[in-house]
């Protein structure tokens, strides 16, 4: 993440962190590793954000990610990439700690405030069982319960003022008129239950899970915004339709041209261009009442605009609807391009310059204005766009049902074949209204907003 402040690598930390005004929570529905949470607080620390009990809130109910989870994620990764069924693992124990946690065989951030008898009880249970996997099935080194009992202890030490009943923190916000924002890392395709599975997470990371896995669960969502870029990027093995759009050489540049390498292992990322059969199923998940569609002056170098509009199936048939198991696994892109405009001036937000039809976007674009969005302070060239009130949305033209709040802009001149995107930007989203004209969002209940990244 990037901001005036400089560059922020921020794994399990929500991004409110580097605002000073803002309290963050980890919510219960998290695993947490405590030895990686505190070297992300300490390295941030360096770079001058202030971090305490103050500012952040972490859930006594979230499940501690163990050193043994982490060692039996490597560990199972290896021994699958010897045959090629490797899942494209971070390696971090998530899957592993949630696995445990399922089956009740896990430590909550709550024990580290008592860490007693009964405690370490558990633990012993919990290592023999783990001890039997280990040795058993890796050959490994026997996990050791003193070994584990003073780790736990060094980070409760370190944890013990931040851990608190957070949903009950978030309950009293509510009450006292206080804004309360979800924010999600993963899109809608890594949702255990909705997403490409096996190639998925290991939680539901979809908007509806946002107030149970924040502590507040008989709270219900007030807008969701679903975040997408103008194109495609994905993380880890899988299905992925969208970079067998692309040849090597364009998957290259659109690399280089959006740094899609990934900000703690600097691995490249698989990319393509956008996917509006992936997207439209991520909206649907979401059940978006907004996009924010981000990064689209990445796509400034092109003379056409490739965008996967269906897919062709093994049976020779052609669909708009996402689909799962061996139907993806087989599926090819059916690519339209789009030309990448004409020259025009660097100052759009005086409407000048923009193509006056739709006349949904006309409307939008002249109610554009500077301020950068509090939503993607990782894109510089994120402006925010407001519809409220159009008779149709800018983005899906179904009745107005989804409403694109978001658009990506350059935020400085451009000159030469560079003064092209705005004009982009404008055939970009037309054409994805006409393919994702069939989603109807939910409305208002409760003042709640979340947002959720809608696809990869």
């Amino acid at each position: 993440m990037k901001n005036e402040r400089g560059k922020f690598v921020l794994n399990l930390l929500p991004s409110g962190i580097l605002r000073p005004n803002v309290v963050c929570v980890m919510g219960n529905g998290m695993v947490i590793d405590p030895h990686h949470l505190a070297g992300e607080i300490e390295s941030l620390r360096k770079q001058g954000v202030e971090i305490s009990p103050a500012n952040l809130k972490i859930s006594d109910r979230a499940t501690i990610t163990m050193p043994y989870h982490v060692e039996q994620d490597g560990l199972e990764e290896a021994r699958l990439s010897k045959t090629g069924a490797q899942f494209g693992s971070t390696k971090r124990g998530i899957a592993y700690a949630y696995g445990d946690k399922y089956m009740k065989k896990t430590l909550r951030m709550g024990d580290l405030l008592h860490l007693d008898d009964s405690v370490k009880k558990r633990l012993v249970t919990m290592v023999d069982s783990k001890n039997l996997v280990m040795e058993g099935s890796y050959n490994a080194a026997p996990i050791s319960v003193d070994e584990m009992w003073a780790w736990l202890e060094q980070y409760a030490a370190i944890f013990k003022d931040y851990i608190c009943d957070v949903g009950q923190y978030l309950a009293d916000a509510d009450a006292a008129g206080k804004k309360v924002l979800f924010e999600a890392q993963l899109g809608a395709l890594r949702d255990i239950d909705f997403g490409i599975y096996p190639y998925t997470t290991s939680s539901n990371v979809i908007g509806a899970y946002a107030p149970i896995g924040a502590g507040i669960p008989g709270h219900k969502l007030h807008n969701s915004i679903g975040v997408m870029k103008a194109y495609s990027s994905c993380v880890g093995d899988g299905p992925f339709t969208a970079e067998l759009a692309m040849t090597e050489e364009e998957k290259h540049a659109l690399r280089e041209a959006g740094h899609e390498y990934g900000a703690a292992t600097g691995r490249p990322r698989r990319v393509g261009p956008i996917d509006l059969v992936a997207s439209r199923y991520g909206v649907f998940c979401q059940g978006c009442d907004e996009v924010a569609l981000t990064l689209l002056d990445v796509l400034d170098y092109m003379e056409k605009i490739p965008m996967v509009t269906a897919y062709k199936l093994s049976d020779g048939t052609t669909t708009t609807r996402f689909p799962m198991g061996e139907a993806l696994d087989t599926a090819q892109p059916v690519v339209e391009y789009l030309p990448a405009g004409t020259a025009i001036s660097p100052q759009p937000a005086s409407g000048r310059t923009c193509p006056r039809r739709p006349v949904t976007m006309w409307s939008a674009w002249k109610r554009l204005w500077a301020a950068r969005s509090p939503i993607s302070r990782s894109a510089r060239s994120v402006r925010l766009i407001s519809t409220r009130g159009l008779s149709h949305g800018a983005f899906i033209r179904n009745k107005g049902s989804v409403r694109l709040c978001l658009i990506s802009l350059p935020t400085v001149p451009v000159t030469g074949p560079r003064k092209r995107q705005s004009s982009t930007m404008w055939k970009l989203c037309r054409s994805m209204s006409r393919w994702m004209a069939s989603i109807t969002a939910r409305r208002a209940r409760r003042s709640r907003c979340g947002i959720s990244t809608s696809s990869w």
